[in-house]
């Protein structure tokens, strides 16, 4: 069963380091705070839903620890509090188990899963895909929750010299059941080739494909687009960066 994915423009509140994490400076409640701000600039600016990652905690874990998994339900529990919009969770590097219990805990209705099939080499070291665990996960959770799996993920290289973008897309979607794929640039905020996109929709006509990095408002007949260094001015979101992009879409 396949379960909805948002469509339209997805804002990113990139979390400060969390406590636990070696760049972590702030307390968890000036942490909150500032991702409630952010996340209620996107909504202000006409965003269509909000993702959530623990994008301050470098150098990431392949698993995070438990502190991190509380401090995030904490997190977007103020967020979901404070917004009206569907909100998803990112546990970076690759931790789908973690996002799931958040978005169980906290009623967010997708999670991202930056590696969900296949192998990529990272500077977290190789990272295999767990969509056979994630899946059960979601099972016995009884959960709706969206998942949405990154194809030709940013900042990693595949493992398997004989890899294709549309293959991990094929398995993704068809073996991996995953609800919805994103394509992305080489890095955060690296344009997103569109000729790779029609390549995805192309085979995969029925398949919601969405925009992972550097969307700029332009017109695209991807799903959705995720959208976060766009909006931020002085690393934080810009009310008027997100109402400009917003309009144009």
């Amino acid at each position: 069963m396949r379960f909805p994915v948002p469509s339209g423009i997805i804002g990113m509140v990139h979390l400060e380091a969390l406590p636990g994490a070696p760049g972590c400076s702030l307390s968890i409640q000036e942490i909150e705070r500032l991702a409630v701000l952010d996340a209620q600039t996107l909504e202000a600016g006409g965003v269509d839903a909000i993702l959530v990652e623990n994008f301050g905690d470098v150098p990431f874990q392949k698993t995070v620890d438990p502190i991190t998994v509380a401090a995030m339900t904490r997190i977007i529990c103020a967020i979901d509090e404070n917004t009206t919009i569907p909100l998803g969770v990112n546990v970076l590097r690759n931790d789908p188990a973690a996002a799931l219990a958040i978005a169980a805990a906290t009623g967010a209705s997708f999670i991202r899963v930056n590696v969900h099939v296949g192998a990529m080499v990272t500077d977290q070291g190789l990272i295999e895909g767990q969509a056979a665990e994630t899946l059960r996960t979601r099972e016995s959770l009884g959960s709706e929750v969206a998942i949405l799996a990154d194809v030709g993920v940013k900042h990693a290289t595949p493992f398997d010299g004989a890899w294709t973008l549309e293959q991990e897309a094929k398995d993704a979607w068809h073996r991996g059941l995953a609800d919805g794929l994103i394509l992305s640039g080489a890095g955060t905020g690296a344009p997103t080739k569109i000729a790779d996109i029609e390549r995805l929709q192309s085979i995969l006509p029925d398949t919601p494909i969405l925009i992972g990095s550097g969307h700029r408002g332009e017109a695209t007949s991807a799903h959705a687009a995720i959208v976060g260094t766009a909006f931020k001015s002085e690393g934080r979101i810009d009310l008027a960066r997100v109402r400009t992009l917003c309009s144009r879409v």
